[in-house]
């Protein structure tokens, strides 16, 4: 039993062994075979992108120019106001007062006025009798132009004072949106060396912009006019369109970044859209509309390595773009086993297709790459077989990356 059981393992090591080399040694049966693609007419475009944030057209701050108390304030978030409504009044107690002491002033300066006319008048009378000196009518002369100037200067303080005391009532510089206010009832402005800001008010809010921040390279791209989509994250999966209005020469330098700010129009009908929100915006550079189309890669192909390769073959008159030195694009198409080129014109071009100006026709069929799902080529200048017992090398089982879904230039 013991021999039995030797001979059964000698045998069945015997067998691997020869499976092993029946495998190792048999030349490898791969078949390739090429993704075609359709000339198809679609639309293409270029564009960049960029964030930025949601603005009213025209914000305007409203503050006072004079000190006191905010004694009444008739506005809160979000009221909607007209041109000249009162939105805030200021304690005018002081204000009152200085005026009525001014006008007093000027009830003086002007008594004092009609009283130096009145002897400058009748000194002059004397004088031009020559019952006078002309020191004493000089002398009349200099106090009625004293009076003259007191008065004037009366007049102007009480304006002065009339129009702080306007100030105390603050209204509001257009129609609008209020859309924050700083203050509460019963505080205290100081207008000494600034102007404080009571409110912020914006005129129309169902038409909005998005001032945007461009990197600088992308930025000679963008010119007004261009159409451009963006999102905000308060409605997720909308879409909001709108256009550029304005590219600004101004450029802002943060942490070695320069960008340019690009104004974009965005209607807000539906009043979605919000001051300070930020928007992922898409700016369309160039478009075409109905054009003929391929994938870039088509255009990449190149079946210089395949010609003899099972039967695959480049016709004659084709030969001379295999070469790989730079020369016209073309287009490959495949009759059977037989590689032909066609001659292109290339439009414009993103990372998903490339406009083609002439060569193919809609509905024509050429090649794309070889199929990533056929078994891999054998090497050129070889067969050599692989055991299926033997450690595969690294990396042979990463597949190749697709295309890329950034913005193009």
């Amino acid at each position: 039993m013991k021999k039995k059981y030797i001979w059964i393992t000698v045998i069945a090591i015997l067998c691997l062994i020869g499976l092993w080399q029946y495998l190792g040694n048999r030349k490898e049966k791969t078949m390739i075979a090429f993704k075609t693609t359709k000339v198809v007419r679609g639309d293409i475009s270029t564009y960049v992108t960029a964030t930025g944030t949601i603005e009213p057209v025209v914000k305007v701050e409203v503050g006072t120019q004079v000190s006191g108390i905010v004694k009444k304030l008739y506005v809160d978030y979000n009221s909607k106001v007209k041109k000249g409504q009162v939105i805030a009044e200021l304690d005018k107690t002081n204000l009152e007062s200085e005026y009525q002491s001014q006008k007093s002033n000027l009830a003086k300066a002007q008594s004092d006025y009609n009283y130096q006319l009145s002897n400058f008048n009748r000194m002059k009378t004397l004088h031009e009798k020559g019952l006078i000196a002309d020191n004493e009518f000089e002398q009349a002369q200099d106090t009625y132009q004293a009076a003259v100037s007191s008065l004037s200067v009366a007049r102007q303080n009480l304006q002065k004072a009339q129009t702080n005391l306007s100030y105390a009532t603050i209204t509001s510089p257009m129609d609008g949106v209020v859309l924050s206010k700083s203050v509460e009832e019963g505080q205290t402005v100081a207008a000494s060396f600034s102007t404080p800001t009571l409110f912020y008010i914006a005129n129309n809010l169902t038409q909005m912009r998005v001032i945007a921040s461009v990197d600088e390279a992308d930025i000679g791209y963008v010119a007004d006019g261009q159409r451009v989509e963006f999102t905000v994250d308060a409605y997720v999966g909308e879409t909001f369109n709108g256009t550029v209005t304005q590219v600004r020469q101004n450029a802002t330098t943060t942490n070695n970044v320069v960008t340019y700010e690009v104004v974009v129009d965005a209607p807000n009908p539906d009043l979605k859209l919000k001051p300070g929100l930020t928007a992922n915006i898409t700016i369309y550079t160039k478009e075409s509309h109905g054009v003929l189309t391929v994938p870039p890669k088509a255009l990449k192909f190149n079946p210089a390595q395949y010609d003899g390769v099972q039967g695959y073959s480049v016709d004659e008159a084709s030969k001379k773009y295999t070469m790989g030195s730079k020369g016209p694009k073309v287009l490959w198409k495949l009759n059977g086993k037989r590689f032909s080129a066609v001659e292109v014109t290339v439009g414009m071009t993103s990372k998903v297709s490339t406009e083609i100006v002439s060569g193919v026709n809609e509905g024509d069929v050429v090649v794309l790459e070889m199929n990533a799902n056929a078994e891999q080529m054998p090497q050129m200048g070889g067969n050599e077989g692989n055991s299926p017992f033997m450690p595969k090398g690294p990396g042979s089982n990463r597949r190749q990356g697709g295309n890329s879904q950034r913005p193009s230039k």
